[in-house]
């Protein structure tokens, strides 16, 4: 790979950057054959992370005693390291560097990354979200049709979500497309309500995020489990209308692939 934003596209995707910077980072990967590899690459090892890797919970004396050292003993919390605000990715990188002392560091990391906090779930859904509104890639495919829009997915997606239209209830289906949120790829139902849109993110469930209610940024969050689906809708519209949505899309019957 060769190209002078390689470390910025990293920083991006370990969701290291501002809103501003990483809607300039987001454009540029859409251009660039080598980022978008980059892209691909940390997406198939974070799956494979998620899919193949076992999870042991450490101890309970192992981790008193990790959270003595990180208070150094004397329970004041110290000031962050600079090593923990890295990705998991730059950890990667200096692992491989050879910085033993990192070891502990990392096995933290990854399983943070295994089971990221709601509210970084919540900023990284709020951030996909204005980028779809600021950008050109707000639809791939343009249909009020779920006979449409849900086949479409099937063909391109990891997973086939519902897409069914509520125009009668004033959720008026307006496509589809694909997006990635944490270099994970999902399925988005693009929803028109007024003068609002509102993105449905799918994802398979894996049972790594917490379901419910949040803001991020100034955007309403609301999140469920449908089947083997997580899926999160995400509007500036009030909460109440997402939750409206979220019971339409539940109570629509339809099954998920």
């Amino acid at each position: 790979m060769n190209c002078s934003h390689l470390l910025t596209t990293q920083a991006y995707l370990d969701n290291e950057l501002d809103v501003a910077h990483a809607l300039v980072a987001a454009q540029h990967m859409e251009g660039c054959a080598a980022c978008r590899a980059l892209r691909d690459d940390l997406l198939v090892i974070r799956n494979g992370l998620r899919t193949e890797a076992t999870y042991h919970p450490a101890p309970a004396a192992l981790r008193a005693a990790v959270i003595r050292l990180m208070r150094g003993q004397g329970g004041a919390a110290k000031r962050e390291p600079w090593w923990s605000r890295l990705g998991f990715t730059s950890r990667a990188f200096l692992g491989g560097a050879g910085i033993g002392a990192l070891a502990g560091a990392a096995c933290v990391a990854l399983v943070l990354t295994l089971n990221p906090p709601s509210g970084g779930m919540a900023r990284d859904v709020a951030a996909a979200h204005i980028r779809s509104l600021v950008g050109t890639h707000l639809i791939d495919v343009a249909s009020s049709d779920s006979h449409t829009v849900k086949p479409w997915f099937a063909g391109h997606a990891d997973v086939s979500p519902p897409a069914d239209d509520f125009g009668g209830d004033g959720f008026s289906l307006v496509g589809g497309r694909i997006d990635y949120v944490n270099a994970r790829r999902a399925a988005v139902t693009v929803y028109r309500h007024g003068a609002h849109i509102i993105n449905v993110f799918a994802w398979a469930d894996l049972g790594d995020v917490k379901p419910g209610v949040r803001q991020s940024n100034g955007y309403n969050l609301v999140s469920w489990r449908e089947n083997d689906l997580f899926m999160c809708a995400v509007s500036d519209a009030g909460k109440d209308e997402l939750l409206k949505l979220a019971a339409l899309i539940q109570k629509s019957g339809h099954s998920v692939e």
